[in-house]
């Protein structure tokens, strides 16, 4: 079996490659897709699935993952890539200064496309807003607390087996598993 991942963000495409190793080949396809704008994390990647497929015309999937952080009223939410590139780790940091809750999640949406439609996974990790830690993982990684650790002080197998990402693949997994296909 073969799962065609389309992203523009290659280190999302490696994590998806080391979740399938040994399982099935994984396929990078860097589509650009348009940034579709929701509250909803599952309704992006629905749309960007969509508009892959429609494109590429193979089985594949596609991604949305959005960065939660309640004491700033769900802020970036889906919008965690725009504020990552606007302010930086560092700006969530200081916008986090003098707030008791340090509590965030992540919620990662994967959509498999087909010529049946478009079918929805979801996966979502807790943890909290800390100081930049670890030297590994991407994005918030370094900010975000898991059981004592950030995600960028795990390693890739690890951090795969857990986070928001695996979570989702794992649903995917044992759909396609199931022979739900």
């Amino acid at each position: 079996m073969k799962i065609v991942v389309v992203t523009s963000n290659p280190n999302k495409a490696r994590e998806v490659a080391a979740f399938f190793e040994g399982v099935c080949e994984v396929e990078h396809v860097p589509l650009e897709c348009p940034e579709f704008r929701h509250d909803d994390v599952g309704e992006i990647a629905r749309e960007k699935a969509r508009f892959a497929f429609e494109q590429l015309q193979v089985p594949l999937i596609a991604d949305d993952t959005g960065f939660f952080i309640p004491a700033l009223c769900g802020f970036p939410g889906p919008y965690a890539a725009y504020v990552l590139e606007r302010i930086g780790l560092e700006g969530i940091v200081r916008l986090m200064e003098g707030k008791d809750d340090r509590s965030a999640y992540f919620e990662t949406a994967i959509a498999l496309a087909d010529g049946s439609g478009v079918r929805v996974f979801r996966g979502r990790i807790d943890g909290r807003v800390v100081e930049p830690r670890g030297e590994g993982g991407f994005g918030y990684d370094p900010i975000f607390e898991v059981a004592g650790r950030t995600l960028a002080e795990l390693p890739l197998a690890e951090k795969s087996r857990i986070s928001h990402r695996g979570r989702a693949l794992d649903a995917l997994k044992a759909w396609l598993a199931a022979g739900q296909r």
